[in-house]
């Protein structure tokens, strides 16, 4: 068996009815491609072939009442590539608001815990597409960061469509309930011990960020982010959206104004956010804050598929002129930069193993049940993932297009997550209906926010 780490196994007790908290893409594809041409049940044969290769979608959870410590993984015994793998086919006309919906429906529901954790979803009948679908995946955050997911679907795609799936890897094996149980004594017991390393490491930091926030060297202070109507406790119900942006053209903005092409999509993304609130009359005199999660793979010894921090920003949403926000996102993107570094990239993941379900659980009902979760910790959530430049075959079809969905949580309901693929960026959009039901006007705006900055290249 192979024991989940306290980060992978926080998004399993935090996730409710009302929070599942899995992660999606929508994949564009052309079927033409397609040595032998395509059918579905020639893709479900290929995509068995390949998860031979992959043995996160072969695991499943294995945990008891004895079990003191986080659950393991365990090899499905039983694997049905029929639970995971679904056909659909789209209602008439067949359009973008008619695949959003759909996507949103299957992006609503809870990932089924007694097999492995992950769903494929084979969405036919685009208007005037004879050749192209979509593929959804989903996939839960116990299961993969951003990293460890794009790893997963480089198994699942080639650079040539008729290239043939990895050799196979062997899975974790099995776990007697009596080994589970034993060696999550052992474990819960010695966890006091390993207090010894993090408390002075924890204590350091602690005196390193009052002496940040004296000299005003600090990244954005969680709790501190104003209210806006995305900020409340969210429902099932989920609503999508998706755009596609030239990746040359932010390479452009990028070059002109001396930032990264990270520094540019949040900048974009805080015009959308600005423009969105301002026609509404509810942009706040303060800035919005958002939420980067960073990966730490490179840093990291310590076990685990989710290896991630987070820092914090300003979007600078109060600064009408789109130039001078992004010279501003990008001085502030600096300070988080460098406070985050400090923090050190092991402290989230060390602190995570002590994080109990006992204690994760009544903490998240707290919170949703007071008026605490109208006091954000951050506004939005934004990712932004580097993805591979070259053309990209999956299960033989090309990929032409690819949008990331990240998960909704309680008090932040919005998240946005762009991944660069083969000259160009994919933007996905997802939020909870009750608190953002028109996603399509924020996706809309990104054409015209990156002309706003193209413009003042010129």
């Amino acid at each position: 068996m192979q024991r989940l780490s306290g980060l992978d196994a926080s998004f399993l007790y935090l996730e409710t009815p009302s929070q599942p908290l899995h992660v999606c893409s929508i994949l564009e594809v052309n079927t033409s491609t397609v040595p032998g041409g395509y059918s579905f049940e020639r893709l479900r044969d290929d995509l068995g072939a390949r998860i031979t290769s992959i043995p996160e979608f072969r695991q499943k959870l294995a945990d008891n009442r004895l079990n003191l410590d986080h659950p393991a993984w365990v090899e499905d015994d039983t694997f049905d590539i029929d639970r995971h793998l679904h056909r659909i086919a789209l209602p008439q006309p067949g359009g973008r608001v008619e695949l959003s919906d759909i996507c949103g429906r299957i992006a609503s529901d809870p990932l089924d815990r007694s097999g492995p954790l992950w769903e494929m979803w084979v969405i036919e009948g685009l208007a005037g597409a004879d050749a192209r679908m979509v593929v959804m995946t989903k996939v839960h955050h116990a299961t993969v960061d951003g990293v460890t997911g794009a790893d997963v679907l480089a198994r699942l795609c080639g650079m040539e469509p008729d290239m043939s799936p990895p050799e196979p890897v062997e899975g974790p094996g099995d776990a007697r309930w009596v080994q589970l149980a034993v060696s999550g004594l052992v474990n819960f017991a010695t966890r006091p011990l390993r207090l010894v390393s993090v408390v002075p490491t924890t204590v350091s930091t602690v005196v390193d960020i009052v002496r940040r926030v004296r000299s005003g060297r600090t990244m954005a202070v969680p709790f501190r982010a104003p209210r806006t109507p995305f900020n409340d406790a969210v429902t099932r119900r989920r609503t999508v959206a998706y755009t596609e942006l030239d990746l040359e053209d932010i390479k452009k903005v990028k070059n002109r104004f001396n930032v990264t092409v990270n520094d540019v999509v949040m900048a974009l993304c805080s015009s959308v956010l600005r423009r969105f609130l301002l026609d509404r009359g509810q942009l706040p005199d303060t800035s919005l804050v958002a939420t980067v999660p960073v990966s730490v793979h490179d840093k990291s010894d310590r076990p685990g598929r989710n290896q991630l921090s987070a820092l914090f920003t300003r979007l600078e949403t109060q600064i009408a002129d789109p130039a001078e926000r992004l010279r501003a996102i990008e001085r502030v993107n600096s300070v988080a930069k460098e406070h985050s570094s400090a923090i050190g990239a092991m402290l989230l993941l060390d602190w995570a193993q002590f994080g109990a379900r006992a204690l994760l659980a009544p903490a998240l009902r707290l919170y949703t049940s007071t008026g605490l979760v109208r006091r954000p910790v951050h506004n939005v959530v934004i990712s932004n993932v580097p993805g591979p430049q070259v053309p990209l075959y999956f299960l033989g079809c090309r990929v032409h297009a690819m949008y990331p969905l990240g998960p909704v949580v309680h008090g932040t309901g919005l998240n946005i997550t762009a991944m660069s693929l083969t000259g160009k960026l994919g933007v996905g959009i997802i939020a909870c209906w009750e608190l953002v039901s028109d996603v399509w006007r924020l996706a809309d705006e990104f054409e015209t926010a990156l002309k706003e900055l193209l413009d003042a290249t010129a």
